[in-house]
């Protein structure tokens, strides 16, 4: 798979992938990707991480309130999980992550953030278990 030279864009999402999901959730990632998903794969790195993760009009921050209030209110609650993970790299805090479900709430309904707000209250729990040990 994907012996040829990636794109100047690729690279540069590849980077900010990483520095926003970490090394270890995109080596991962990386390692489970087959010769069906691989165009997929270039498209989300270049399309979210190189055009517009990478962009500087926002900091890494508001992204990934704006991320996850999208995330919550369209229901996406695994890519929410992964992305509340990411509130480790890119400086959101839970008070923040409370700010934006209860944005949730009131422009995408009171089921949505709900759910997104059990989903919240269990990963970072686990998180600070995992910063503790």
């Amino acid at each position: 798979m994907g012996g040829t030279t990636k794109s100047p864009r690729y690279e540069q999402g590849m980077a900010t992938r990483r520095k926003v999901l970490g090394n270890a959730w995109v080596d991962a990632a990386e390692a489970k990707k087959t010769a069906f998903d691989e165009p997929f794969q270039e498209l989300i790195t270049e399309a979210a991480w190189g055009h517009v993760w990478s962009r500087d009009t926002w900091t890494r921050r508001e992204r990934s309130m704006v991320t996850l209030a999208l995330l919550a209110g369209l229901g996406h609650y695994e890519e929410f999980k992964l992305h509340l993970r990411a509130t480790a790299n890119t400086g959101a805090t839970p008070d923040d992550i409370r700010e934006v479900l209860l944005h949730v709430a009131i422009y995408a309904g009171v089921p949505a953030a709900n759910h997104a707000i059990k989903i919240a209250k269990e990963v970072l729990a686990e998180m600070e278990k995992e910063e503790s040990a």
